[in-house]
């Protein structure tokens, strides 16, 4: 993946925020009571909220793009931006069923049921509100949905059969549930940065191809046999101190970004070689990037790699990386074959006293 496709993905250059505590060894007392502080700060700041639902005149003066209805019939406007109104209550929308594109971004919103009522509903941007779920009835054309930076706990209840593009960035979400393989069969880029995710697990999806979950507490990687057809997997920002986890059923996996860990060893990274495509690595900001043999022993463990942070392999290193794998083989097997050599000497010099033993005259 070049640089240009990095920043595309949602992380180049700029380093994303770490959360706050994430790893600065608070103990679980203060967690919990900076917790019940922010939802406290959280309940004042929706108190002081006054009511202000959506109005039919607002809808008419932000409506724009007028195309034929669904039957071909009559013609209605399809593209709905009321962002930044400080909105409250969007009940009025179940009336308006042709609306398309939606955007209802950065209001007070806690509340988007009534959505369920606009089934020809392709994009919806809900982010910057109050929400607490992303639930809806199932939309049959929806393909992009992001609810970024809202108060959301659970991934239940999104199974939107057309799917391509999930953003759930910044929210509460402790662990994925619910989302049906089965069903998400379009979905191809989930974002879930910015969580309280502990590990991978929970995403049975097949079809994912980018898969974002940085700056969250992940501790371990599981449920990865799942995930055959990930090409581009992002764990930067997180608690990670060994790679164990990743499975040889993941043969489109290219890149990995496991910046900002924990990793101490860079022997670790030969638990990755179970990747058979995987082509760009990212490890610095982990203890082990500070070893003077970094660079070498990571190319040992993962033969396959093209690149390690933002520099390119050279031939020369990768000509020593071989040179060494090949004289550590080497090393390795005469090792064994010295002990197999060692256990058949001490399996004959038992055996030389049996059979003088069974020789001796009785007494």
């Amino acid at each position: 993946m070049s640089e240009e496709e990095e920043i595309v993905s949602g992380e180049g250059e700029e380093e994303e925020t770490r959360q706050v505590g994430e790893d600065d060894g608070e103990d679980d007392d203060e967690d919990l009571l900076n917790g019940d502080e922010e939802e406290h700060v959280e309940a004042e700041e929706e108190e002081k909220i006054p009511p202000n639902p959506l109005t039919e005149d607002l809808v008419a003066e932000s409506l724009s793009l007028l195309c034929k209805t669904g039957d071909g019939l009559a013609h209605a406007y399809v593209r709905l931006d009321v962002h930044e109104r400080d909105i409250t209550d969007i009940e009025i929308l179940q009336n308006f069923i042709h609306l398309r594109y939606v955007d209802i971004s950065k209001n007070s919103l806690k509340d988007i049921t009534p959505l369920s009522a606009l089934t020809h509903m392709l994009t919806l941007k809900a982010d910057e509100n109050l929400l607490t779920t992303a639930k809806l009835d199932e939309m049959p054309f929806l393909q992009v949905a992001s609810f970024s930076h809202n108060r959301i706990v659970t991934t239940e209840g999104i199974n939107h059969p057309l799917l391509e593009h999930l953003n759930l960035n910044n929210n509460k979400i402790k662990e994925v549930t619910g989302l049906d393989p089965t069903k998400l069969t379009r979905l191809h880029t989930l974002e879930l940065r910015g969580n309280k995710l502990e590990s991978t697990d929970g995403i049975y999806l097949s079809c994912i191809k980018n898969l974002f979950l940085a700056a969250n507490v992940i501790r371990r990687i599981e449920g990865m046999s799942r995930l055959t057809g990930l090409t581009t997997l992002h764990l930067r920002d997180n608690q990670l101190e060994n790679l164990e986890g990743f499975s040889d059923c993941q043969k489109a996996l290219q890149y990995l970004n496991l910046r900002n860990n924990l990793v101490t060893s860079v022997k670790e990274s030969s638990k990755i070689k179970v990747l058979p495509m995987l082509r760009a690595l990212v490890l610095s900001g982990n203890p082990c990037a500070e070893q003077d043999d970094y660079r070498l022993e990571t190319l040992i463990g993962i033969r396959t790699l093209e690149r390690l942070d933002k520099d390119e392999y050279t031939d020369e290193e990768r000509t020593e990386a071989e040179e060494i794998a090949e004289q550590r083989r080497i090393e390795e097997e005469e090792r064994a074959n010295e002990a197999e050599a060692d256990a058949e000497g001490e399996g004959g010099t038992v055996s030389d006293a049996e059979d003088r033993a069974s020789t001796q005259p009785e007494a």
